[in-house]
C-alpha cells in the first residue's frame, strides 16, 4: 500500500479556509494571503485525494450577477479527517473548530 503524502502547509491553510466555509477560489485568496498559483493547485491535489469535491455553479446565477461561472469546493469527511491530523503536525494552525469538534491541542493550549 502506498503511503499518503503529508500535507503542505500552505495545503493545510486551503483545506482550513474550506472547513470555515470559504467555498471558491478568489475567496480562499482573500482568506488565506496565498498566491493564485498555490490556492488553485492546491484545490486540484485535494480533490483529486478525496479530500474536497466541487461542482461549478449554475451559469445563469453568474450571468445574472455580471460575473464568470464559480467553481465551489466543500471539505470531505476525510478531508476534515486529513485537517485535524495535520493541524497536530503544524501546531500554529490549530486551533480550530470543525463541526463543533475543537482540535485536542486546543485543549492542552488552553489548560
Amino acid at each position: 500500500m502506498a503511503k499518503k503524502r503529508r500535507l503542505s502547509v500552505g495545503t493545510v491553510m486551503v483545506l482550513h479556509a474550506l472547513a470555515r466555509g470559504h467555498r471558491y477560489g478568489f475567496d480562499i485568496l482573500e482568506q488565506t494571503g496565498l498566491t493564485s498559483g498555490t490556492v488553485y493547485p492546491a484545490l486540484e491535489r485535494l480533490e483529486a485525494r478525496g479530500l474536497a469535491g466541487s461542482a461549478w455553479e449554475d451559469a445563469e446565477v453568474a450571468h445574472a450577477e455580471k460575473r464568470p461561472p464559480r467553481r465551489y469546493f466543500e471539505i470531505t469527511d476525510e478531508g476534515k479527517a486529513a485537517l485535524v491530523a495535520a493541524l497536530g503536525r503544524y501546531r500554529a494552525l490549530a486551533p480550530v473548530t470543525i463541526d463543533g469538534v475543537r482540535h485536542p491541542r486546543a485543549a492542552e493550549d488552553a489548560g
